[in-house]
């Protein structure tokens, strides 16, 4: 049997991988070639694949991909959170495009005593990335049937929120193209993507909870689910307003 040394750790190694760090064996000197069609073309493919799967089952299944990813079945998928950040750069990139191309909006609510658009497109990652408690919080109270503990919970709740965030992309858009007043069924694709944003979660959780729950048992449940959740965002969105005109009063006495 051949014997070889890892070239990362320096481990006596025997297969493919080295046993010690997990660097393969057959590490190479770089060369153009290698570096072009290998190294480059071959990550991208790969992370590629990997984005382009996950955004797939956040669709097509997405409780049951959550659960997959809880249960070990992982080297398929890309990070959720890490995705969602992604998207949520994507959805700041386009809306400063669209305002640049289209300011009136901003001078409208620049106008406003307080810019609560403003404040969300400043703390747009903060605001998205703390729903993924809430809704996972939510979930642990009332899906119990799941038996999942909070950690698992927050997966499930971040490729609801991963969903969300994709079709918010489709909804700014169609918001942009609906300000020109051109083609009425624009209108219609951006009333259609701002309800399939608020009832996402109703797809992931019933998606993950099927196996569980009859559907009258869901019913009530998710009902609840979303009684608390909007609940919950209505208190914090009056704390932050709060907070924030508060300040700003604070701010013209001095």
């Amino acid at each position: 049997m051949d014997q070889n040394y890892c070239l990362n750790c320096s481990e006596e190694t025997f297969k493919n991988y080295c046993a010690n760090c997990g660097q393969k064996t057959d590490t190479h000197r770089i060369k153009i070639k290698h570096f072009l069609l290998h190294d480059v073309l071959h990550g991208v493919w790969h992370l590629e694949k990997g984005i382009l799967f996950t955004i797939k089952e956040t669709f097509v299944r997405p409780g049951q991909a959550a659960l997959d990813y809880i249960g070990g079945k992982r080297i398929r998928y890309y990070n959720v959170f890490y995705l969602c950040l992604l998207v949520i750069g994507l959805n700041i990139l386009l809306t400063h495009t669209f305002h640049e191309i289209h300011p009136k909006t901003i001078r409208e609510a620049s106008s406003k005593d307080f810019d609560l658009t403003g404040f969300l497109s400043k703390y747009l990652k903060i605001a998205m990335l703390s729903t993924v408690p809430v809704l996972a919080i939510n979930a642990k109270l009332i899906f119990r049937k799941l038996k999942l503990n909070i950690a698992e919970h927050f997966i499930v709740s971040g490729l609801s929120l991963l969903g969300m965030l994709i079709l918010s992309l489709l909804f700014v858009t169609m918001s942009f193209i609906n300000t020109f007043k051109i083609p009425q069924f624009i209108g219609v694709l951006y009333i259609i993507s701002f309800f399939m944003i608020l009832f996402f979660p109703v797809w992931s959780y019933y998606d993950a909870t099927k196996k569980a729950y009859r559907f009258p048992g869901f019913l009530w449940r998710i009902i609840l689910f979303y009684v608390l959740f909007l609940l919950e965002l209505m208190a914090i969105l009056m704390t932050v307003i709060f907070i924030m005109s508060d300040s700003k009063s604070i701010y013209v006495n001095l």
